[in-house]
């Protein structure tokens, strides 16, 4: 028996929507833990995994998804067996029978807002379709590029030095973003955002949805010792609970002639240095030349993503 197959045998014999943690529980009661395969320390949590990413790709999908606190899942043959308003008032209005479809730049708000808010970082979305015809494009740069200034910690004196000195203080972010994170994608992803980052300080892969599974954080750790990208939770809901999940490994040097490459082929990459180079040297950050930084009212409001 699987976790998908063990959700709906307990919620349909308890024939009420349930928390993951409750499924697992009655399940544990019932003895049915052991017909799973899992030596995961948080089975409800893979459960819980398991049941949104049933509910979000398949079309097929026995369950629904009610966005109470906590969140409950059901299967919907049986919520139309029942009268389940006596269970919430409205519930009609908490189903979710599947995500909405949503593309990955719909997240770049998301991220632009967390890393300037938190991180002081001006971030600037760099188009694959400025790389022309190149399949190759997404392995070499990123979704997102970031910058970091000092401009407001040093005075001018200690920026003079430091161009003469040639460490101007900045530091340079990539960003490679993804719908979600899961055991299907993660190996290509990871890479992905390894070879597209190898010109920054910092790499970071960053995805709205991350599986919660022990053995897949476990392996997200290893590669992170391993390679040192870093991984972001974007929480479209509330985007300050957005967090870095394991921080990337900083490098002192960023490599020039991977940045001179991805500038002869992306206009887009080539105007972003152009910008640093401008502000560097008039020593005023000009912020409209980068991502827009929405609002957090703007972000909670239907202005930004609303992701189920």
């Amino acid at each position: 028996m699987n976790f998908i197959e063990l959700a709906e045998k307990v919620i349909r014999e308890e024939n009420r929507p349930l928390t993951q943690s409750e499924i697992w529980e009655i399940a544990k009661l019932k003895g049915y833990d052991k017909l799973i395969n899992t030596t995961g320390k948080t089975p409800w949590q893979t459960i819980g995994a398991r049941l949104y990413v049933d509910i979000r790709d398949n079309p097929d999908s026995k369950f629904i998804k009610l966005k109470l606190k906590p969140t409950k899942f059901f299967l919907k043959e049986l919520f139309k067996d029942n009268n389940i308003i006596q269970f919430e008032e409205d519930i009609s209005e908490k189903i979710d029978f599947g995500a909405r479809i949503y593309k990955e730049r719909d997240l770049h708000k998301y991220l632009s807002y967390f890393v300037y808010t938190y991180g002081f970082i001006f971030t600037k979305t760099i188009f694959h379709e400025g790389s022309g015809r190149r399949s190759y494009a997404q392995w070499l740069h990123p979704d997102i590029v970031g910058v970091y200034f000092p401009l407001e910690e040093w005075e001018n004196e200690i920026l003079d030095i430091s161009k003469e000195v040639g460490s101007t203080g900045i530091k340079l972010f990539s960003y490679e973003l993804k719908r979600e994170l899961n055991f299907t994608n993660l190996r290509e992803s990871y890479f992905q955002a390894v070879s597209n980052s190898s010109w920054a300080n910092e790499g970071y892969l960053a995805a709205a949805n991350i599986e919660t599974d022990d053995e897949f954080r476990l392996e997200l750790k290893r590669l992170n010792n391993s390679f040192g990208i870093g991984i972001i939770k974007i929480d479209v809901e509330d985007p300050d609970s957005s967090e870095i999940v394991l921080p990337a490994r900083e490098k002192d040097h960023v490599d020039i002639e991977t940045m001179n490459r991805i500038a002869q082929v992306n206009s887009g990459f080539k105007e972003f240095l152009k910008r640093i180079k401008a502000d560097l040297t008039s020593r005023e950050i000009r912020k409209e030349r980068y991502d827009r930084i929405f609002g957090i009212d703007d972000l909670t409001s239907g202005k930004g993503l609303k992701l189920k």
